[in-house]
């Protein structure tokens, strides 16, 4: 057993404390589940031979928000809102921080693992159950601000709410706190089963809330959407770009170093240019170098961008470079559920703490067909079939999502178990309205089908299904690819 040392536990692991508190008792920590490092810790534990789960609170305000979260609790229980039992709220001996107790609910889930193993239909069933508990808390005055799905514990039928220091009460709260708020939680389901399933959940809430009106579906799609491009914007713009949960950051003099921390393990120092080598190299462009290695027991994707001159230096010293907005934009895909492939560092060096020499992007290389090489080789019927609805649909959930790829050519798509992976993302963007994205998706569309302008017959394939999957079909002709194409049989 690890004497304690709170500070230095920076991501959940298997870490094993022991920690004694203010109030005489012990706690052993056995598995640290969720670490905001330097803030807040959460714990599998052991106290007076009872397991147990505690929030641990560490620095400056450790005691306020430790109060903040047993005040929250306080009001689920005063609403008959199911949550874990706080067995006991104190500090740790030494002053380390302060420490929230709750019974550990056997056999009780988190409703975030619990999701990802549901089909579309047992979904909506969790869906409304999640949105009829969203209900009771807004019938009691009551505003989750953290509303996660991993906030919730799902028992059989039973929802418990967590987290009770997003909890805020009011002495009426509005409609209009309330549907936002809702929104929020809408927002956490897929953006493709939420296009089918809003009807049904707002009939759900409206039940609940004993209303006469089920709330307005365009207010509250929109409400949604929005809330779900501002998440992936500060996740994937601002986030990820400092030292956070989910990155490092080493800022050095000459170079910013941010690495995703499941490859905390690869050594990024040393000449990164020696490993780009006439070997492995897969691109070898005037403002990009692409290479393939193997760092860490995994194969790397390395991009690199140039800088051509000191004129193009100076203007990247006030922009992002292309190494950057791939970093944010795979980030951005995997927030919002597309797949990509994963991110593992950013480098970029500078000259005199402003100019940018050279950025580096590197990420997990997929090794897989692109679209083109997919559809050359594979003869299968039905796996062409299913690969072309699969990337339909991811066309139409980029359309949902207003982001446009900007370089949709067959090479930028890998095929992964008949399912589409996007790559290339440095031209990627998340705009603000749909104006701007139509007009962007539309150039997606167009340079899309181009790949197969001298394949007419899996060109009228891809026609069929994209009026399909599309529920609006103007887009689709504005794109120029309404009609079929002639087969020539001779």
């Amino acid at each position: 057993m690890q004497k304690p040392d709170l500070q230095t536990i920076k991501a959940p692991s298997k870490t094993t404390l022991s920690l004694a508190l203010s109030d005489g008792s012990s706690l052993f920590c056995e598995e640290f589940v969720r670490v905001i490092p330097n803030k807040r810790l959460v714990c599998r534990a052991v106290r007076h031979q009872k397991p147990v789960y505690a929030k641990i609170f560490i620095g400056k305000k450790s005691q306020a928000y430790a109060a903040r979260d047993a005040a929250g609790v306080k009001h689920l229980q005063a609403a008959n809102i199911a949550t874990p039992s706080l067995l006991c709220a104190t500090g740790i001996v030494g002053n380390q921080g302060h420490v929230l107790v709750f019974e550990a609910i056997e056999n009780a889930q988190n409703t975030e693992e619990v999701w990802l193993k549901l089909n579309s239909k047992q979904r909506l069933s969790l869906a409304k159950k999640l949105v009829q508990e969203i209900a009771k808390h807004h019938n009691a005055d009551l505003l989750q601000t953290d509303l996660y799905l991993k906030n919730f514990l799902l028992d059989d039928e039973k929802i418990y709410t967590l987290d009770g220091d997003g909890i805020r009460q009011y002495t009426k709260l509005s409609e209009q706190q309330a549907l936002q708020n809702l929104s929020v939680l809408l927002s956490k389901f897929d953006v493709l089963e939420l296009e089918n399933w809003l009807a049904d959940l707002l009939k759900t809430y409206a039940e609940a809330r004993n209303w006469q009106a089920v709330p307005d579906a365009n207010l509250i799609k929109k409400m949604t959407n929005a809330h779900r491009q501002k998440v992936a914007s500060n996740y994937a713009d601002k986030k990820v770009f400092r030292q956070c949960t989910d990155v490092s950051m080493h800022a050095l003099e000459a170079a910013l170093v941010l690495v995703c921390r499941a490859y905390d393990n690869i050594d990024f120092s040393g000449d990164l240019d020696a490993l780009l080598t006439a070997q492995n190299l897969l691109k070898n462009g005037n403002t990009c170098t692409v290479a393939l290695v193997e760092m860490g027991g995994k194969k790397i994707a390395i991009k690199r961008y140039n800088i051509k001159n000191f004129w193009h230096g100076l203007s990247r010293a006030f922009r992002q470079t292309r190494a950057a907005v791939s970093w944010a934009n795979a980030h951005r895909l995997i927030i919002l559920d597309i797949a990509t492939a994963k991110p593992i560092a950013l480098i970029e060096q500078r000259k005199f703490g402003l100019f940018k020499s050279k950025a580096y992007f590197f990420a997990e290389y997929i090794d897989a067909p692109d679209a083109a090489q997919f559809f050359a080789e594979c003869a299968d019927k039905t796996a062409r079939a299913e690969t072309i609805k699969n990337m339909v649909t991811l066309f139409y959930k980029l359309y949902l999502l207003k982001i446009s790829h900007g370089d949709m050519k067959a090479t930028n798509i890998k095929i992964v178990d008949n399912r589409p992976v996007l790559i290339d993302l440095d031209s990627m963007c998340q705009h603000r309205t749909y104006f701007s994205s139509s007009v962007a998706h539309l150039r997606d569309l167009s340079r899309f089908m181009q790949n197969w302008q001298n394949e007419p017959a899996l060109y009228n394939v891809f026609v069929k299904t994209f009026k399909v999957v599309y529920p609006d079909i103007s887009i689709l002709i504005k794109a120029g690819i309404g009609q079929n194409k002639e087969i020539n049989n001779q």
